[in-house]
């Protein structure tokens, strides 16, 4: 799985975890299984009645307006996923992670029948294969890509790495945490990183600031990353 560092405007640098090509394949295959049934449901109904006259319009309206807006009216307002998406936990977000406006989801709906239905998706495979960054042609004049919100970070893997021998504490005051606090703080410090969260990262870093009483100056999410490994060097003597 790739990945790719974004800043935020706040100085908070975030890893972003690009949804799989294969796990975008299995989502647009779910959605289109639900399209499927969803034709095949509507063509059953319209059957077993006798449609005549203006009526056929309504039929053909009824079928193939919410085929036609399925993918834009689910990310738009189901938070950047569709039921594809939302099986295999992949979403749409803007390149600095924050939620897509509706220009920016219509955008990339604009586009997909270049990168999917010319090429039978060819056309999308390898722009996102070749891109670095998931995006197919829709994201890339979206300024969108997908990420994976799968849990592929561990707690181990961000604050409890062997600290190195010559490792030297900044912050003293971490001492003012119990044990469980500091492993809320790490739970918080690991969901916010797997899943793109800044502003979280944010409002952590303030509330440890104001309880330890002290003013960082590097980043806030290098700050909390700081107080974790202090208060690992402090536990551990």
């Amino acid at each position: 799985m790739d990945n790719f560092q974004i800043e935020t405007a706040q100085n908070v640098t975030i890893s972003q975890n690009v949804a799989g090509v294969m796990d975008r394949i299995l989502a647009f295959i779910v959605d289109n299984l639900i399209i499927a049934a969803y034709l095949f449901v509507v063509i059953f109904i319209f059957t077993q009645t006798n449609v005549v006259g203006d009526a056929v319009f309504v039929y053909y309206f009824t079928i193939g307006l919410p085929l036609f807006l399925y993918h834009l009216l689910w990310e738009t307002f189901w938070n950047g996923q569709s039921p594809g998406k939302a099986a295999l936990k992949i979403r749409v977000v803007k390149l600095d992670g924050s939620k897509p406006a509706f220009s920016n989801y219509l955008l990339r709906w604009l586009l997909r029948t270049v990168d999917i239905a010319i090429g039978f998706g060819s056309v999308a495979i390898v722009t996102m294969l070749f891109n670095g960054k998931g995006q197919r042609l829709g994201d890339l004049a979206a300024t969108t890509t997908v990420i994976s919100e799968k849990n592929t970070t561990s707690i181990q893997s961000i604050t409890l790495h062997q600290l190195p021998e010559d490792y030297v504490p900044k912050y003293p005051q971490v001492m003012v945490f119990k044990d469980d606090e500091v492993q809320t703080m790490k739970s918080i410090y690991r969901n916010a990183m797997a899943y793109g969260n800044h502003h979280i990262i944010l409002k952590l870093s303030a509330k440890t600031a104001q309880v330890m009483e002290v003013t960082f100056d590097e980043k806030p999410i290098d700050f909390i990353k700081r107080v974790l490994d202090d208060y690992t060097f402090y536990t551990q003597q």
